[in-house]
């Protein structure tokens, strides 16, 4: 057991996990591939490209852009604007932008009203998900906002109260 942990980095039941896991990948694999094979190859192919050759490029500027913004606001609000400027905040947008996004990417046919016959086959109005989704999404940045006043909260707590600054030293 020590072995296979020096070798392998970590505990045999993450081992053993890894393994199922591949396994069941592997299983799900051999059973999509049983219908229309080159299709959903070419599918996967198509998916791997646009999101290296445009997705990953337009996110990774777009959060490089907001995270230039917010370090720009933070130093002119600090008084030592040379001082560490701490990224964290931007996770507070990151998150649920992200949420709402992948909602609207799995779900946009519906969002957008692009299945026709929707309301035929499940008795559903398909007007409503536009308005679901934007709520979904406003409630997202909500939770998120509360989320982030609370850790401010906690770090204006946490500093500990400074008094009036000590008297200069007395010259001898």
């Amino acid at each position: 057991m020590k072995g296979l942990r020096a070798r392998y980095g970590a505990s045999p039941l993450h081992f053993l996990l890894v393994l199922c896991s591949f396994c069941l990948a592997g299983y799900a694999g051999v059973r999509l591939l049983k219908g229309d094979t080159l299709g959903i190859l070419v599918w996967f192919v198509g998916a791997a490209l646009l999101h290296d050759l445009v997705f990953l490029p337009l996110y990774t500027a777009t959060d490089r852009v907001a995270q230039r913004l917010f370090r720009r606001r933070r130093r002119r609000r600090t008084a030592n604007p040379s001082g560490p400027v701490v990224a964290g905040g931007i996770n507070y947008v990151r998150v649920p932008a992200f949420v709402a996004l992948l909602l609207l990417l799995v779900w946009y046919p519906l969002i957008l009203r692009r299945v026709p016959g929707f309301s035929l086959y499940t008795g559903l109005p398909s007007g409503q998900f536009l308005d679901h989704w934007l709520l979904l999404t406003a409630a997202l940045f909500a939770a998120s906002a509360v989320c982030l006043l609370v850790a401010l909260w906690r770090t204006h707590r946490a500093r500990p109260c400074s008094e009036d600054p000590p008297p200069p030293p007395e010259a001898p």
